[in-house]
């Protein structure tokens, strides 16, 4: 097939570059493999699914599970980030704007928006994050605290290692590109 035909899928073969067969299939499984990265940050438990490694850093996905009262405080930065809730519900503010994310429904918040969210309901929530391009993910692996489970908490998160916490989110925020607010 020359470069000017066209492929079954309808893309013209000198438009694609070839497979690298140096990058693998990621297959995540957030219940079943212990081996997932799993840290408690803001009130919530996040597994990494996806590493930037994972995609030549063009984004990370995170399984968050978000307690009731959970959630990070208002930030910006400046990459992408797409919240689709798989279980319960979030208050999410937006520009200063709240407004619920219910189980089924898809949010993107531009690069640089100020936001946050929060589980304002009485049940935990379960919804995947996406970052586009990815390094969010280090920046949560760097701040949290290891757990072992998907829903897990860390065994002694009192109020000195929630500030501890706090501190050291703020003190590498820069390095990851958020600002708190």
């Amino acid at each position: 097939m020359s470069n000017s035909e066209h492929t079954s899928c309808g893309h013209r073969s000198a438009d694609i570059p070839p497979d690298d067969p140096q990058r693998h299939l990621t297959h995540a499984q957030p219940d079943a493999d212990p081996s997932l990265p799993r840290v408690f940050v803001a009130g919530g438990t996040y597994t990494i699914l996806v590493r930037g490694k994972d995609t030549a850093g063009r984004y990370c996905l995170i399984d968050m599970h978000v307690p009731p009262g959970a959630g990070p405080p208002l930030h910006r930065h400046d990459f992408e980030e797409m919240f689709t809730l798989l279980e319960g519900e979030i208050e999410l503010t937006f520009r200063g704007a709240k407004g619920p994310a219910r189980a089924g429904e898809t949010v993107n918040i531009p690069a640089n928006a100020p936001h946050c969210f929060r589980n304002t309901s009485d049940r935990p929530a379960r919804m995947l994050c996406m970052c586009s391009p990815a390094g969010q993910e280090e920046f949560f692996l760097e701040v949290g605290i290891p757990v072992t489970g998907r829903t897990a908490t860390p065994p002694d998160f009192d109020e000195a290692a929630r500030e501890a916490q706090k501190a050291k989110a703020q003190a590498l925020a820069a390095k990851y590109r958020n600002v708190f607010l």
